[in-house]
């Protein structure tokens, strides 16, 4: 079975101590996902399939890349959130459940208004696949991951990477690697996900080579490149900055993650009559630093973002206390 007692550090964000590379890793992929959901939502209203510097830029860099940083994370933390819940309750699966069916709920609401959300499908694969694998082993948690992960590259990628990455994260947070190891995973995911990010280009277009596990491989390899490159700047002067940025996108990540929704279908047919697609790189250079903002303004005052808050209180059935003390309502 999955130990969910083991000393690790704090496991929620309620305790005294936040665990602060995790909200800037999450931080940096909602940066992420609001630039690729955005260029996503124009390229669907377009009627042409012409593409500029910009597309490409996005679809080979960017696409691919940030989601599976947030699955990896919520695997994460799914383990986190079992081992606060066993010191809370004999029946902390139950909870677990209770946690996913309102992420479901969520993403349901979501589903009307932006068909690629990410939130369902979360809760799903949370039901079908974190929670039986918290009965695992750890040898056999890792197996799991390498193995439904590899499957889904094979296959394409896309949705169904979700699960394999998610158990990878589960494993991780079970058996944290040592910290040596970050420079040279970091040198080693950019050489492959240079090359395989290359390869793509190269076979995309011809059908006698095209082999669609190339480009989940880059964006695995990139994610990971992404996420080493960010850890080791966290361990630099640039430490502070980057907390002071981040942290806060990603403490309130799934408030930011629905609020970006509506601004951008608000903004769709600016977007879509630029043809520079500039306009969606801007779009989302001001809504993130209006995220940003909104963020530590928030934050100053309350422990939880707003549907961070409603989250944890629907999936304790109980009013959770939010506002800080000596904040001023």
């Amino acid at each position: 079975m999955t130990r969910l007692t083991r000393p690790i550090g704090p496991a929620e964000p309620t305790g005294p101590t936040r665990l602060h590379e995790l909200d800037v890793l999450r931080g940096f992929a909602v940066c992420g996902i609001m630039v690729v959901n955005t260029w996503q939502h124009t390229r669907d209203h377009l009627k042409d399939s012409d593409r500029n510097a910009v597309d490409w830029a996005i679809d080979n860099l960017l696409q691919g890349r940030f989601y599976p940083i947030f699955s990896f994370l919520f695997g994460l933390s799914f383990v986190l959130f079992l081992r606060s819940a066993a010191g809370r309750t004999e029946h902390p699966r139950a909870v677990l459940l209770r946690r996913l069916a309102v992420l479901a709920a969520f993403g349901l609401v979501h589903q009307f208004f932006n068909h690629g959300e990410v939130l369902l499908p979360y809760a799903i694969f949370g039901v079908v696949v974190l929670l039986p694998a918290s009965f695992f082993p750890q040898p056999a948690v890792v197996v799991l991951g390498v193995a439904l992960t590899a499957w889904a590259v094979h296959q394409g990628g896309g949705t169904i990477l979700i699960p394999g990455v998610f158990v990878l994260g589960m494993a991780l947070m079970e058996r944290p690697p040592p910290g040596w190891l970050l420079l040279p995973t970091f040198v080693a995911s950019v050489v492959l996900g240079v090359t395989l990010t290359w390869l793509w280009v190269r076979i995309a277009r011809d059908p006698a080579l095209f082999y669609g596990a190339v480009y989940p491989a880059a964006g695995l390899a990139a994610a990971t490149a992404y996420c080493t490159g960010l850890l080791l700047l966290l361990r630099t002067r640039l430490r502070d900055p980057l907390r002071a940025v981040l942290a806060p996108l990603g403490r309130m990540a799934l408030t930011n993650y629905l609020m970006s929704t509506p601004i951008i279908l608000l903004f769709v047919p600016l977007l879509v009559a630029d043809t520079t697609r500039l306009a969606g790189v801007a779009l989302s250079a001001v809504t993130l630093v209006l995220q940003v903002l909104f963020s530590r303004v928030w934050l100053a005052r309350f422990r939880y973002g707003p549907l961070e808050w409603a989250w944890r209180s629907l999936t304790w059935m109980e009013r959770v206390p939010n506002r800080r003390i000596g904040s001023h309502p």
